[in-house]
């Protein structure tokens, strides 16, 4: 009996392990087959381009193709739900951004919650936005502009890449915290509405660094500020909108996400290589040259910045009223 019940206890034990075992050795050798990364926006812009940066290094580092899947709609959501439905096995894998954490209160009827569906897996880089103007308007600094716009209420337009982009949120922050009154004008992506702010039709716009860059140097629009916490090497000689509306900050940001129950070991296996990617001198500059900063960290970091984006712009997205189109 004493034979029989060792016999069985050991066995039990054996069983209890064995559960576990599949996943440490998928872990192991993990990847072995090609890994699709899915982009929630169109080929050619931002996002695409560090997914592609990204996934080549991840490529070469792991030995098997890491493939940019682009599937635009209805503000990257169209992308999210594919990952949130996808085998949790680390092979589907998300481009995360700011919009993510937008469209958690900009649509009312998500089939997913993001923060619950979605795993984070690593952060790469960070874009400092700029406040700018067309140069007919007779401001050059930001209390300028506040003063303008105040003296001046509703006669003012900027411009967004539509509902809920980044420019639109962070316009709709920088109205909520400074009780100016601008009209808002959405294009269908960022480039209409740089062409307009140039031409005059619209007097502002908040837009990232990259897209600003070549008319600033230009002269062909005014930058006013930055919208980090701090100067950025980009525009050293820029303020930040910050040293005269404490606490404004507003940035673009990208990182990778997976569906939740990814297991941890392949998570943290994508989220080394992540790091040793922005750490790269090679990638760190091309990032840099995108006008952008790394930002690295662990996977619990990049889900602590996408809960805090996810709350900040939860409530400046109902501040302003958006609603998606």
């Amino acid at each position: 009996m004493k034979i029989a019940r060792r016999r069985f206890l050991h066995l039990a034990a054996g069983a209890a392990v064995l559960p576990t075992v599949p996943r440490f050795a998928r872990a192991a050798t993990y990847p072995d087959r090609p890994v699709h990364i899915i982009v929630g926006f169109a080929a050619g812009g931002p996002q695409d381009i560090t997914m592609r940066l990204i996934g080549q290094w991840l490529s070469e580092r792991l030995g098997q193709s890491f493939i940019i899947d682009n599937r635009p709609g209805a503000g990257g959501n169209v992308g999210a739900e594919a990952v949130v439905r996808a085998t949790p096995d680390g092979y589907t894998l998300l481009s995360v951004s700011s919009p993510n954490a937008i469209n958690a209160t900009l649509y009312q009827n998500l089939n997913f919650n993001f923060i619950r569906d979605i795993a984070p897996v690593g952060s790469i880089m960070r874009v400092p936005l700029v406040l700018e103007v067309n140069p007919s308007v007779p401001v050059h600094t930001v209390p300028e502009f506040i003063a303008y716009a105040k003296a001046n209420p509703g006669q003012i337009s900027y411009a967004s890449g539509g509902v809920g982009t980044p420019q639109h949120v962070s316009a709709e922050l920088f109205k909520m915290m400074t009780g100016i009154d601008m009209v808002h004008v959405p294009y269908r992506g960022a480039a209409p509405a740089v062409v307009d702010l140039l031409g005059g039709q619209v007097q502002v716009m908040i837009d990232t660094t990259p897209a600003s860059m070549p008319h600033i140097r230009s002269g062909k629009l005014r930058a006013l500020a930055v919208t980090t916490a701090a100067r950025t090497d980009v525009l050293p000689d820029l303020p930040t909108v910050a040293e005269f509306v404490p606490g404004y900050e507003a940035t673009s940001w990208f990182g990778i996400g997976a569906p939740k129950d990814t297991p941890p070991e392949v998570i943290a296996i994508l989220n080394k290589e992540i790091n040793a990617g922005t750490a790269n001198p090679k990638i760190k500059a091309r990032i840099v040259d995108l006008g952008g900063t790394v930002l690295a960290g662990s996977p619990a970091d990049f889900g602590r910045l996408i809960a805090a984006e996810t709350e900040k712009w939860g409530k400046v997205v109902k501040f302003s009223g958006a609603k998606a189109n």
